[in-house]
């Protein structure tokens, strides 16, 4: 990774060297996906607008300023009352003050430049006891909103679980409330292979299914033993302890492999909310493969995969299908930091790059037309 990278432009006001170049400007082999991306900031251009710069995950060059003009709201939430919340699939989903969601492709380099697409969606129904303003994560089921049966899930900090499907007239909210306290602060995923929506319990080594079908209100759950725990000097023990952790669920599309990733991170509390945000360090990550059975395995090797973590639905892809690529890595980028972590050796944090970023989303690999 580009160490320009690691010090991204404010507002992109200065005038850095970038590569100005098609987006489909990538080497690889696969020909009919764009390579994994980052966002990196919006180089102004006036009336609000800022053209995007993004850069690819499997070249080590420049980031590139696309001719795509987009909000600069979008990406500097700080200048309106527009919130970006999450992405999946390349859509961002943000939220105004008014409480509406919205999904848009403003942010995917891939998308159209002059006629972006966004999708409202109706106001979200707060069951009892429960809120619906603050929102975990979104996540869905297919690639497009406008896919037929596309069902978009927006998981709140709580016990509020909600899905909607866009492209279908007259379609309403359907609104869960979780029992279980473990799964309100997780994030929720959807399973291609379960054709699921899952969420990882915290504290409790279990994960919960939810569909719309047979196990909407009551979820499937599969219990978790973990199994092979690294071996750890008792300074490493107790320094893990030290550390916030965040556990992600991911699947491969391309394997149906499952993975539970523990991402280890220090807060720095002098500098916490330092302009507006947490100061955060990685210091390691771990991985465990879980099979049919619920053993949840660790392991230093996930073969060809590359995992990518940010403020986006996470996601995997085969390092083979886009050369430069790492396989075995884990991908991490954050408002602090950006860089990757290999598996083999996942307490070495030296390719993390830290500095501060406004958009820190990853855009997963994009259809070629």
């Amino acid at each position: 990774m580009s160490l320009l990278l690691g010090q991204p432009p404010k507002l992109c006001f200065r005038k850095p060297v970038f590569v100005r170049s098609s987006p489909n400007d990538s080497s690889s082999s696969s020909l009919q996906q764009t390579p994994p991306c980052i966002i990196i900031c919006a180089e102004e251009c006036g009336a609000d607008l800022g053209k995007l710069a993004f850069a690819y995950a499997n070249k080590r060059g420049e980031p590139i300023v696309s001719d795509k003009k987009v909000p600069l709201d979008l990406v500097y939430n700080y200048l309106s009352d527009v919130k970006t919340i999450g992405s999946s699939h390349g859509w961002v989903a943000t939220m105004k003050g008014n409480g509406i969601l919205h999904l848009q492709d403003d942010l995917n380099p891939f998308a159209s430049h002059t006629a972006p697409k966004r999708i409202p969606l109706p106001p979200f129904v707060t069951l009892p006891n429960c809120q619906a303003r603050y929102v975990t994560n979104v996540a869905m089921s297919s690639s497009s909103p406008e896919d037929e049966n596309c069902v978009v899930a927006v998981k709140f900090h709580g016990p509020q679980l909600s899905f909607y499907r866009p492209a279908q007239n007259n379609s309403e909210w359907i609104n869960i409330k979780i029992a279980d306290p473990c799964f309100y602060e997780s994030e929720v995923i959807f399973s291609k292979k379960d054709d699921m929506f899952r969420i990882n319990g915290i504290g409790r080594h279990v994960i919960g299914s939810w569909d719309l079908h047979e196990h909407k209100h009551t979820p499937k759950l599969q219990k978790l033993r973990y199994k092979k725990f690294p071996e750890l000097t008792e300074a490493e023990r107790q320094f893990l302890l030290s550390c916030n952790s965040r556990t992600y669920l991911v699947e491969s599309r391309s394997t149906g492999e499952a993975f539970l990733v523990k991402w280890y991170i220090k807060v720095n509390l002098l500098g916490t909310f330092k302009d507006g945000f947490v100061d955060t360090q990685t210091k390691a990550l771990m991985v465990f493969k879980i099979d049919e059975q619920g053993n949840a395995v660790y392991t230093k090797d996930i073969g060809d995969l590359c995992i990518f973590l940010s403020n986006s639905e996470p996601f995997c892809v085969p390092a083979s299908s886009f050369p430069g690529l790492w396989p075995n890595t884990v991908h991490i980028f954050s408002f602090r930091e950006i860089g990757l972590v290999n598996l083999a050796d996942s307490f070495n944090t030296n390719l993390v790059l830290r500095s501060k970023f406004y958009a820190p989303y990853y855009i997963p690999p994009q259809k070629i037309d």
